[in-house]
C-alpha cells in the first residue's frame, strides 16, 4: 500500500497540471512540444537511460521520410511525427509504433506550394505536433499560409483551418511556431512581416474563438501558458517585447521591453515570474515578475536564439548558441554560478528526467548532465547520427531522438529509441 501511495503522489503534480489545461495523460506520455508540463520537464517516474549510442542500450532506429525538425509525440503506444518531403512535395504526419518502430500509418496533410526560400536551419516541419488524447494538431506552412490541421489518431482528418495568410518578404525565413493545447482550445502563433495574429480555435469543432493581432515582425517562438501570480497567463517573446494574454480570450494583460527583435525560443517560468531569451539581432535573457506590475527582476547579455532553456530545483540552465553552459540562480541571472564550454552551435532544447538534463548539439551530441549548482556534473556525452536539430522526447524509460545523417542528396533522418533496461 505504501508503494502504490508514493506512486500517486510521484504522479499527481503531473496529472494536476494536464487536467487543468485540459488533457489527462499517463506518466509516460510526451503528447507535445516540450512535453506534458510545457517545461521540457518529463514525469518524476520517467527513467531514460544515462547513455546510449549504436550499440549501447538502442530499442530500435527507423529511417524517417522526408525532413523536419518536428519533435517527436508520445501518447499511448503511439508516437506521432511531422514531416516534408521538398522533392515530391507533401508535409505528412507519420505514426509509429512505441514498441519497434514500425509504421503504423502515414497521412499526407498537404501538398506543394512550398516557399521558394526558407532558412538553412529550418524545414517544411518544424512545428511539433500537439496533441489532445483524442486529435492531433498540426501546423504546416504553404501556399503562402499558415493551414492548421486536426487529424484523429487514427490519422482521419477531423478538420481544417487556414489561420492567415503568412507570405514573408523581409526574412523569407519559414516558419516554426508549435500549435498548443489549453482547455478545449488549440492555439496558434504566426508572425512576420505582414498581418500576425494568434489566434484559439476550439479543438473539438475549429470553430474560431478569439484572435489578437501581433506586431507585423517576423519572430519563430512558440506561445506557452503558465500558471502565475494566481493566474493561466499565455506567454510569448518576440519584436524586442515581453508579452502575457488571458488564454481564454487572448486579451494582453502585461507587457515588457525586452529581448530582441526576432525569438525562437518557447519561455520558462519560475516561481511568479516569466523568463525569456533572444535572440536576432542583439543578445539578452531576462527575467520579469509576472504580476503586471512591468518589474524586470533581473536582465544578462546572454542569449538561447532558437533553443528553450530550462529550470531545475531554482536555477536556469542556458546552453548558448556557440555551446556556453551557464547555470545561474532562477531569481538572479546577473551572477552566474558557473559556466562550461561545451561544444555548438546549438538549436535542440533540453529535457530533464531521471534527475538528468538531456541537452544536444547540432552535430549530433547529446550531453547528459545532473543539475548542480555548485558544479557542472557531466554524467555522459553520447552521439547520434550527424546532425540534431529537433528536441527530444521522453517516454517512460525510453528517450526519442530525431536525427540526421549525410548531406544534401545523401541526407537521411532517423528516429531513434533508446531504452532503459532497468
Amino acid at each position: 500500500m505504501l508503494r502504490r501511495r508514493w506512486t500517486w503522489f510521484v504522479l499527481l503534480p503531473t496529472l494536476l497540471f494536464s487536467a487543468a489545461f485540459g488533457q489527462e495523460f499517463s506518466a509516460t506520455d510526451w503528447p507535445g512540444w516540450r512535453g506534458p508540463n510545457k517545461n521540457g520537464i518529463a514525469s518524476a517516474t520517467a527513467r531514460p537511460p544515462e547513455r546510449f549510442g549504436s550499440n549501447e542500450n538502442l530499442a530500435w532506429v527507423v529511417p524517417i521520410p522526408g525532413r523536419g525538425h518536428s519533435s517527436p509525440v508520445v501518447v499511448g503506444d503511439t508516437v506521432y511525427l511531422a514531416t516534408a518531403d521538398t522533392g515530391n512535395p507533401t508535409q505528412s504526419v507519420i505514426a509509429l509504433n512505441l514498441q519497434d518502430g514500425k509504421t503504423i500509418w502515414k497521412r499526407d496533410v498537404s501538398r506543394g506550394g512550398f516557399p521558394e526560400r526558407n532558412h538553412p536551419k529550418n524545414t517544411e516541419a518544424s512545428p511539433t505536433i500537439a496533441c489532445d488524447g483524442e486529435r492531433l494538431f498540426v501546423t504546416f506552412f504553404h501556399h503562402r499560409k499558415i493551414q492548421l490541421t486536426a487529424l484523429s489518431t487514427d490519422g482521419e482528418t477531423a478538420w481544417q483551418r487556414d489561420v492567415c495568410a503568412y507570405n514573408p518578404k523581409a526574412y523569407e525565413y519559414g516558419y516554426a511556431a508549435s500549435p498548443l493545447i489549453y482547455k478545449d482550445s488549440v492555439i496558434v502563433c504566426a508572425e512576420y512581416d505582414g498581418p500576425s495574429f494568434i489566434v484559439a480555435y476550439d479543438r473539438r469543432t475549429g470553430q474560431e474563438e478569439w484572435r489578437t493581432p501581433r506586431p507585423n515582425n517576423i519572430t519563430f517562438s512558440s506561445p506557452v501558458v503558465a500558471n502565475l501570480a494566481g493566474r493561466d497567463q499565455l506567454m510569448i517573446s518576440g519584436s524586442k517585447k515581453v508579452l502575457s494574454y488571458d488564454p481564454a480570450n487572448g486579451k494582453q494583460l502585461w507587457a515588457v521591453d525586452g529581448t530582441t527583435d526576432a525569438t525562437c525560443g518557447t519561455m520558462v517560468w519560475h516561481d511568479n515570474y516569466a523568463i525569456a531569451s533572444g535572440g536576432y539581432p542583439d543578445k539578452e535573457t531576462l527575467a520579469i515578475v509576472a504580476d503586471g506590475s512591468g518589474r524586470v527582476l533581473w536582465r544578462n547579455k546572454e542569449k538561447c536564439y532558437v533553443q528553450s532553456m530550462i529550470v531545475v530545483d531554482d536555477h536556469l540552465y542556458a546552453l548558448t548558441d556557440n555551446g556556453i553552459l551557464f547555470c545561474w540562480a532562477a531569481n538572479d541571472g546577473t551572477r552566474e554560478k558557473w559556466r562550461q564550454r561545451l561544444q555548438g552551435p546549438v538549436s535542440a532544447s533540453p529535457v530533464y528526467a531521471g534527475g538528468l538534463i538531456y541537452w544536444g548539439n547540432e552535430k549530433g551530441t547529446v550531453y547528459v548532465f545532473r543539475p548542480n549548482a555548485s558544479r557542472f556534473e557531466l554524467v555522459s556525452e553520447n552521439r547520434v547520427g550527424s546532425s540534431m536539430f529537433a528536441s527530444p522526447a521522453v517516454s517512460g524509460n525510453r528517450l526519442l531522438l530525431r536525427v540526421g545523417t549525410g548531406s544534401e542528396a545523401k541526407y537521411q533522418e532517423y528516429l531513434y529509441c533508446f531504452a532503459n533496461p532497468s
